[in-house]
Order: structure tokens, then C-alpha cells, then sequence
């Protein structure tokens, strides 16, 4: 759920100033076909920095993560505040947490999270949300929740063939918040049998593109790398995303990731997460030009980082 409520805008207003072996791959998507149904949709995206990493903690770690956060990637946080998120009764700690490389809304649920809430990925800010409903169902998602109303504005969760759960949300009184210093990616994983239904649903949805599409990527980037696997990079108003596609057989934690966070210098930022209790759980690779890692935050969250190789 995205950064929410009156006393959200509020917060945010103040904040923001983010021997080898073959996977089984499909033929690469036409751009032809990628592309064909994005003029029939609107273009309801607003900017990257909109986009919200939304991150579910148990309440006796809700703390610690939130100062992990800030002591890895720098930045502010807002005041915490007991608030319902949901269009059904519930109770959650919420707090806004404000980085160069992303923005985190981080709930810490008092009550049970009522279904799908907690499954979502994401928040996206959309221009009109009527508009961005009858988009998504018209390119191919399903809409797991009806928009309901919030003090500030209208959510929405939708779900992607493939899986891939997200919220939208739009605000009575359009927000303006900065550019990020870096733009997170989404981290998906997607069948072979369910990826092109996916890249064409969202593509339209998103009017976004194709940036590359790697058939034979490192296996390393998933945690085996005597094989390849198919990596499609994509980018969009709404941000990155990233789309592996696999045969399902992913060591621990591939898969566990939701985002991808880029850093200035990785093995700086590492010494940071690791002197504020967050664990490395894949060290430190070089794949695509890119050093990366894998990290887990207190509470359980998932991450990859990674920096640019230098030149």
C-alpha cells in the first residue's frame, strides 16, 4: 500500500525536498507486438519518484528497519502513526521513509491484514483512477480491489498475468515530490509460459519499453551460474522493472527479492547495512555492469543493491 492518508500527505510533503545447463526460453516478443495496444490506452503514469516500495514488518522489528533504512541509503523518515490503510477495519503502524534511491512505505500491522493487502509490491501514482482501472483491465490484469476512497484520494490493487500484485493510487490534490538521485527497479519473476502475457499487458498499461532483452543473461544474477536464463529490462513513467524468467528453480533467496536498489559504491553502502544489523545473504557479484548483492533488512526485508562498474 502506497504512502497514504492526510496524515501521509503531510509527512511526505515534508519529506521529499529515492558444465552449464539451459533454462527453457521463449522467442523474444516482436517490439511490433510489445507495443501494439499502448494508443489504445491512456497514459496514466505520473514520474518514477511516485512509485512506493511497500514493506510489511512485525511490529517488535518495525524500528530497527526503519533505522537500517536510513543508515544504509541516508535520508529522512516521518513520524510514526497508527493508521487504517485498508477498506476494511484494520490498524497498522505506518511510517514514510525517504531515500536518495526509493521511497519505503513501512507497515507494521496491529490487527491481521485483510486479504490481498501485503502481497502488494508497490504504490503507483496514476493521473486518474477510473482511468487507470479500466487500462489495466483492458491490457489484462485482474483487479483484486475495487478502488475505495481514502482521505486524500482513491486506491486500488491489481494483479498482473504472472502474478505480480500492485497498488494505484491518486490524490485529490496532486502531489509534487522531486526526483530521485536513483530509480529503484521492480524485481519480477515470471514463468516462461506466463512472461509474454506479461510484457505485453504491462507495456501497454505502462507505455512503457523494451531496454534490452537477454536471452542468455548470467545465471549468476539468479544464483546459478554454471546456467543462463532469460533477462528482459523495462522502463516506464511508473520506473524499472525487471523481469527474469525462470524454470522455477531458484536457491534461497532469488525470487525473495522485490526491488533493486542502486547505489553510488556498493562495498561503501554494504559497510553501512552491516554495522545496522542488516544481513548479506548473496555477497558481492559482478554481472551485466553491475557489482551486486543481496541483503536482508531487520524484519525479514529483501532487497538486491548494486552500483555501476566502474570504467
Amino acid at each position: 500500500m502506497r504512502v497514504h492518508r492526510a496524515v501521509a500527505v503531510t509527512a511526505i510533503a515534508v519529506l521529499l525536498g529515492v558444465g552449464s545447463a539451459h533454462l527453457s526460453l521463449l522467442p523474444r516478443i516482436a517490439p511490433s507486438v510489445a507495443h501494439a495496444a499502448t494508443a489504445e490506452t491512456p497514459n496514466i503514469a505520473v514520474a518514477p519518484q511516485y512509485g512506493t516500495t511497500h514493506v510489511y514488518v512485525p511490529r517488535d522489528d518495525f524500528d530497527s528497519f526503519v533505522a537500517s533504512l536510513l543508515a544504509t541509503f541516508g535520508g529522512t523518515n516521518s513520524k510514526a502513526a497508527v493508521i487504517t490503510v485498508t477498506p476494511t477495519p484494520s490498524s497498522t503502524l505506518w511510517q514514510a521513509v525517504s531515500t536518495p534511491v526509493g521511497i519505503f512505505s513501512v507497515f507494521g500491522f496491529q490487527t491481521p491484514v485483510p486479504y490481498p493487502f501485503g502481497a502488494e509490491r508497490a504504490g503507483y501514482l496514476v493521473t486518474d483512477m477510473d482511468a487507470a482501472v479500466r487500462a489495466a483491465r483492458a491490457t489484462g490484469a485482474d483487479v483484486l480491489v475495487t478502488p475505495f476512497n481514502d482521505p486524500i484520494g482513491r486506491d486500488a490493487v491489481i494483479q498482473w498475468p504472472g502474478g505480480l500484485i500492485m497498488q494505484l493510487y491518486w490524490h485529490t490534490t496532486p502531489p509534487f515530490y522531486p526526483p530521485l538521485q536513483t530509480i529503484p527497479e521492480n524485481r519480477v519473476y515470471v514463468s516462461a509460459d506466463r512472461v509474454d502475457a506479461f510484457i505485453r499487458s504491462f507495456l501497454a498499461f505502462s507505455h512503457g519499453k523494451v531496454v534490452s532483452d537477454d536471452a542468455h543473461a548470467p545465471g549468476v544474477e539468479i544464483g546459478r551460474p554454471t546456467d543462463t536464463y532469460r533477462r528482459i529490462r523495462m522502463q516506464s513513467s511508473f520506473g524499472k522493472l525487471t523481469v527474469f524468467v525462470t524454470d522455477g528453480h531458484l536457491p534461497y533467496p532469488y525470487g525473495r527479492e522485490t526491488a533493486g536498489y542502486e547505489v553510488a559504491n556498493l562495498a561503501d553502502t554494504l559497510a553501512k547495512a552491516k554495522a545496522a544489523g542488516v544481513t548479506i545473504l548473496v555477497a558481492t557479484y559482478s554481472a551485466d555492469q553491475r557489482d551486486a548483492a543481496v541483503v536482508q533488512f531487520p524484519g525479514g526485508y529483501i532487497a538486491e543493491i548494486h552500483s555501476p562498474v566502474s570504467k
